[in-house]
């Protein structure tokens, strides 16, 4: 590797340089059973056998205390045209307002965990969180996984860069589209 190829730079540069991340909507539930949405693009698996994830959320997320408190979550993977909504997921907070309907999503009763999954996912992926790490000024949720649902048929999914814009890439066609999502 050549030298002149690298120069500092900045974390936030570095990060969209890495980019883009799938982008998911988690869902959570709060202990009184009232479900929030949060975007996350700051996800990974763990895990093979068995199979695993872990989620990084920030302490002020509404989405924070509901994992908290109820130890659970599931991942749901949105497809191009919930695009919008999945923006404003992740751009406003479930404290003040209900994201379900505010964005025209649909809860689904999830099979495993108490968490609703999302009507017109790509796939959801039910999870029980085993344990928990303070990562600086996040925490990382690891679960495991203990069920999973989709759609194979659909392979288009969001993703973000560097929480600055949604694409979607369909791994199938090999392509990446903008979508409209502000």
């Amino acid at each position: 590797m050549s030298e002149a190829t690298h120069k500092d730079i900045s974390w936030t540069d570095a990060v969209e340089l890495a980019s883009p991340h799938p982008y998911v909507l988690v869902t959570t539930v709060s202990d009184e059973g009232v479900p929030n949405v949060i975007g996350i693009g700051w996800f990974t698996i763990t895990s093979w056998k068995p199979p695993m994830v872990c989620i990084s959320v920030a302490p002020p997320r509404h989405s924070y205390g509901n994992i908290e408190a109820v130890g659970e979550y599931v991942i749901n993977f949105p497809p191009p045209d919930m695009a919008r909504a999945a923006w404003k997921c992740g751009t406003t907070t479930g404290a003040k307002v209900d994201k379900f309907a505010d964005n025209g999503l649909e809860p689904v009763q999830s099979t495993r965990v108490r968490p609703p999954a999302i009507a017109g996912s790509i796939m959801a992926w039910e999870c029980q969180v085993v344990s928990k790490m303070d990562t600086g000024d996040h925490r990382l949720y690891i679960a495991k996984i203990v069920a999973t649902r989709g759609d194979p048929a659909r392979t288009a999914h969001l993703y973000s860069i560097h929480y600055r814009e949604l694409v979607a890439v369909d791994r199938e066609a090999g392509s990446v589209t903008q979508v409209e999502y502000k």
